[in-house]
């Protein structure tokens, strides 16, 4: 070997040992960084635990520790939605890293608040028509994450109540008073025609927030003689669904709702999206978005799992019979 080679051969060495060593420096800071995460929700930390506490498991099977790599800034409206936009804002000036919403209404108030930090939805009704992305495939923008067909389930839910009590004349639909607005319109106008062809009168009751909202929506229930309750898949009512189960028991009504966790608590019938894979799917986004994914690249994941449950304790309750082809269709008979 010359000279010459001998002298190129070593500034090679150096140049690739410093290459190394810049490579070694960044891997080091990137790994020993802390990562901020904002969760944003319109409804309650006791509402919300169980679901979170998937979030945070997935994310620790994902080696994302809460406390170690990673810190949660945890923010609820406490069923006071006029909160949440300044609840985002306040996750914005912390300069989280990332921020995830549960809601259609915790994610256009995030929207608003940031076009830089990704934002991914734990679940949220058709975010296209609500106009936080532009389609499910390419999202676009910094947001990304899971949607729940609503509308149609809205339709199957009456559809099976129907099914469950066959002589059923009228039924009372919760919903909370920001479903109203805008897109949410449009669904309960899909529900009112799925009514109208199944022969139901639907009475719709907003419980507006708190325990005496509650009774009173309960009231009117019993003043328009409903034989049923169905309740939307606004985050509010999910973080009531306690209290609710007891006042549909209480007044001997059967009732269908949007996710398990309400027949966990005792309620008759659950037909929707499987909330907990949609939590986990999040925490998964999350992770990808951590490492360098940017969430305009992520098509938003429509839900895949979807689950009938039944409580027969709650039937026996209210004295109502399920025929045996009724409970063969349920993913889940809970006795």
């Amino acid at each position: 070997m010359t000279k010459s080679e001998v002298g190129k051969s070593s500034v090679l060495s150096v140049f690739v040992a410093l290459l190394f060593a810049v490579s070694f420096h960044a891997e080091a800071q990137q790994t020993g960084k802390v990562f901020s995460i904002g969760f944003l929700d319109a409804g309650t930390a006791s509402g919300s635990a169980v679901l979170l506490e998937t979030f945070r498991q997935e994310l620790s099977k994902l080696g994302w520790i809460e406390g170690k790599n990673i810190t949660i800034e945890y923010r609820f409206a406490e069923e006071k939605p006029e909160r949440t936009p300044e609840l985002a804002a306040d996750l914005v000036r912390k300069r989280v890293d990332l921020i995830v919403v549960a809601g259609v209404q915790s994610a256009a108030a995030a929207k608003k608040a940031t076009t830089t930090i990704p934002i991914v939805i734990a679940s949220a009704a058709d975010p296209v028509s609500s106009g936080l992305i532009v389609s499910l495939a390419r999202p676009g923008g910094n947001i990304t994450g899971n949607s729940t067909p609503n509308p149609e389930l809205n339709t199957k839910r009456l559809e099976v109540l129907k099914d469950a009590v066959p002589n059923l004349v009228r039924v009372g639909f919760l919903f909370a008073t920001p479903e109203r607005q805008g897109f949410q319109q449009t669904q309960l106008e899909d529900l009112r025609a799925a009514a109208l062809s199944l022969k139901l009168k639907l009475e719709e009751i907003d419980p507006q927030t708190g325990a005496k909202g509650l009774e009173s929506a309960f009231q009117t229930a019993k003043k328009k003689q409903v034989g049923g309750i169905m309740t939307s898949p606004a985050r509010p009512l999910f973080a009531q669904r306690k209290r609710i189960v007891e006042l549909v028991t209480k007044h001997r009504l059967p009732g269908i709702y949007v996710q398990k966790e309400f027949v966990d608590e005792g309620g008759l019938m659950s037909y929707g999206a499987d909330y907990v894979d949609l939590y986990r799917r999040a925490a998964i986004y999350v992770d990808k978005i951590l490492k360098g994914a940017k969430p305009a690249d992520l098509p938003v994941q429509q839900a895949t799992k979807f689950e009938f449950v039944i409580n027969l304790k709650a039937a026996k309750q209210i004295g109502l019979t399920l025929s045996p082809e009724f409970l063969a269709r349920a993913n889940q008979v809970m006795k």
